[in-house]
């Protein structure tokens, strides 16, 4: 569970980012976070990463008050959630096999876990016959799934979407929503940052606006969407 609870954060002492915000994410769903550019749904997700404080508030992950963390904690904290980036930030030099496996040799897995797990997730998102080739040799919408399985490797609590669908032709931004949907089905909670209303308009999840900084409309799981 995710819970803010009046959480304001400002920047240089004049940027207000988030105002007084207070929401709750349960465990297992999946929530898109729209808003225009400055609205402060980057900031929203970096508190959540602990990479940002705020200024007032608190801010409850997986049970635990993050709000005054202790920096060697952070990595502990981190090692719960998945980040899927908007520019991929794959390592060109590494196959793709090797771009999901580092994220596993990060957090100190044996040879036998990485052989086990790597394969399992490159299959999760259609990759298996991708598995020696370089990020060059992709398309965009499959460096994102190697984004996506690089995510998914450590076995997550949740998934941090930021602007997945960005650097990606419309066809297969539907393509990666509807997996981050079936991840969201195995009970992984899914949190994506989009300006794409028409990919939030197609699927029916818990949409919440933010606008200046404050939330403009938050509409719960819709289940009148196609």
């Amino acid at each position: 569970m995710i819970e803010f609870q009046n959480v304001t954060k400002v920047y240089d002492n004049t940027t207000v980012a988030l105002k007084n915000l207070t929401l709750q994410i349960d465990d297992g769903e999946f929530v898109f976070v729209v808003g225009a550019s400055g609205s402060g749904k980057s900031t929203f997700l970096k508190l959540i990463m602990k990479e940002e404080t705020p200024l007032e508030g608190k801010i409850i992950v997986n049970g635990v008050d993050i709000t005054e963390m202790k920096k060697s904690q952070i990595p502990y904290l981190r090692r719960t959630m998945g980040i899927v980036f908007q520019d991929f930030r794959l390592i060109e030099k590494m196959t793709v096999y090797e771009n999901v496996e580092f994220a596993m040799d990060i957090i100190g897995a044996t040879t036998k876990e990485k052989r086990k797990r790597v394969p399992y997730v490159l299959g999760l998102v259609g990759l298996s016959d991708k598995a020696r080739r370089r990020p060059s040799e992709l398309s965009g919408g499959e460096k994102q799934r190697v984004g996506m399985a690089r995510a998914l490797v450590n076995n997550p609590h949740m998934i941090i979407a930021d602007e997945p669908t960005g650097n990606i032709d419309p066809s297969m931004s539907y393509e990666i929503v509807e997996l981050l949907g079936e991840i969201n089905k195995c009970g992984t909670t899914v949190i994506m940052v989009t300006h794409d209303i028409d990919i939030v308009k197609k699927f029916p999840f818990r949409v919440i606006e933010i606008s200046k900084g404050e939330i403009k409309s938050d509409t719960g799981r819709r289940s009148d969407v196609s």
